[in-house]
């Protein structure tokens, strides 16, 4: 089931007397220790609080209008200390900073602070420039209004520690450069309005921010994380949190290559197709299909892709296509560190990596020039990653996992499910950390005379619902698996135990 997105407000801060056709625009870098979009640059702003609404404003057209103006501004004080406030010129630079303490420190509301000090917000210093809804393949969503400030004189925003890393003035044709050359990440309502403003501050410069369907509210469906790689998620029956599953279209100025089009649904199918033929119309052909892995979710479409587009390569590792092999033609098996160079401009080089774990002839793709890494479902930008024996392996994953962490500059890590991940090496730290901790309570479990998975799920998983325990007792005997191999537990009957105790032992 789709997560509804919650109200959110957000600020294009833009410079007092900028240049208006080259205008400077103030981004944040977000945390990476952030769960969501940790790592990538955005504009201030965030959820809105149920009190945004009573906090005096006037012009507003109506009162929903007026909660999200409020809420971008209380967003925009507490995280650059900028406040867009009418009668806030008065204040010093102490008094402002006063004021941001007794907000946050809960002394006083924002309804009240500015009442308190005589304050009110005025809607014609808020210029609207769209309303954007996350994706629905994220467990977080957003139905954020974006809003068009210029910086109040005498004010200098200076990011306040915690959710963001750093903020800096850029000209915005800069940023978009940047993004370009595929030094930063950004997501898609962010690069338009970057893009928008490169264009110049013009008298139709809010008709050009509204230009597009998803400046409206309507839900992005191709996503260009970084140049020439397209996420498109689609709905697929795949395990929960997830309701969808990432199909990557990798472009250059001469070919186009499919990475897991796995939705058995026909209207999703149209429009994925729909997304290729844009990218073909415009000179292109079809590289080929290619197969991260055998799981459903991730080959679903094949059989259709081809019926619509007619004879296509299909690739996929020897063992995937020996498990699809009565469903699933595929024509060209790849094995590991070959090297997949799309012809045309830019120059893109994938170099297969042979990962097994979460499947047996599960393959990954890097490339160097960018640092990009595509993962499939080894590391996933949504929920966790199921290792499921017989297919699964926890021995394999670990190795692969560590392998992952040894590539040298990732940047980004594109998965099989969920938004990209700018934070690539925490990320896969993470990842091991948390499987070694599941490991250690395992092996703890057993220990203390838990024998069976079910028993031992109910020592470990303490922290998932009971309506996952099937799942997780999966999980906990690829967990047993592996620690069967490195000679720390043995199997007796059904059960398990150590090689120091018997399967009944209660020592702690």
């Amino acid at each position: 089931m789709q997560s509804l997105p919650k109200d959110a407000a957000a600020v294009i801060l833009l410079r007092q007397n900028t240049d208006p056709k080259n205008p400077e625009v103030f981004w944040v870098k977000r945390s990476e220790k952030l769960a969501f979009l940790g790592g990538f640059y955005a504009f201030p702003g965030g959820q809105l609080d149920p009190s945004d609404v009573e906090a005096r404003l006037e012009n507003s057209p109506d009162k929903e209008t007026a909660a999200m103006i409020s809420g971008a501004a209380r967003e925009l004080f507490e995280e650059l200390g900028v406040l867009a406030a009418r009668g806030a010129a008065t204040l010093t630079v102490g008094q402002r900073a006063s004021l941001l303490d007794d907000l946050t420190s809960g002394r006083m509301s924002w309804p009240e602070l500015l009442l308190h000090y005589d304050l009110h917000l005025d809607a014609r210093d808020f210029t609207f420039a769209g309303r954007w809804v996350t994706p629905p393949f994220s467990a977080r969503r957003f139905d954020t209004w974006f809003f068009l400030v210029e910086c109040p004189s005498k004010q200098q925003p200076e990011v306040i520690p915690g959710e963001l890393e750093h903020g800096e003035w850029i000209r915005a044709s800069d940023a978009y450069a940047r993004w370009e050359r595929s030094e930063v990440l950004a997501v898609p309502p962010i690069l338009h309005a970057l893009k928008t403003l490169a264009g110049g501050i013009t008298t139709d410069l809010v008709e050009r921010f509204l230009s597009i369907s998803q400046a409206h509210g309507e839900p992005v469906r191709r996503i260009e994380f970084r140049p020439n790689y397209i996420c498109f998620p689609v709905r697929t029956p795949t395990r929960p949190p997830a309701t969808h599953t990432n199909c990557y279209l990798i472009y250059t100025s001469k070919a186009v290559l499919v990475i897991d089009p796995g939705s058995p649904y026909e209207d999703e199918q149209r429009v994925l197709h729909s997304a290729v033929e844009e990218l073909l119309a415009e000179g292109r052909s079809l590289s080929m299909v290619l197969l991260t892995h055998v799981h459903p979710d991730h080959v679903g479409g094949v059989v259709a892709f081809r019926d619509h587009f007619g004879p296509t390569t299909v690739a996929a590792h020897p063992v995937t296509a020996q498990v699809l092999h009565d469903s699933i033609q595929v024509d060209s098996w790849l094995d590991d560190e070959q090297v997949l160079q799309l012809e045309g401009e830019p120059s893109i080089a994938l170099r297969v990596l042979h990962t097994p774990g979460h499947a047996r002839g599960h393959l990954c793709l890097h490339e160097r020039r960018t640092g990009t890494l595509i993962a499939g479902d080894n590391i996933v930008g949504l929920g966790s990653v199921l290792i499921d024996p017989p297919e699964g392996n926890m021995h394999d994953y670990f190795a692969s996992l560590e392998r992952m962490r040894t590539i040298p500059n990732l940047s980004v890590i594109f998965g099989g499910h969920g938004p990209a991940m700018a934070n690539p090496y925490a990320k896969i730290e993470e990842y091991i950390n948390h499987r070694l901790d599941r490991e250690e309570k395992i092996l703890h479990a057993v220990r203390s005379g838990a024998g069976t998975t079910k028993e031992i799920v109910a020592v470990v998983y303490t922290d998932v619902s009971t309506k996952a325990h099937t799942m997780a007792e999966r999980a906990v005997l690829a967990h047993l698996e592996k620690l069967e191999a490195d000679g720390l537990l043995k199997r007796e009957g059904e059960g398990w135990s150590t090689f120091e105790h018997s399967s009944h032992s209660t020592e702690l």
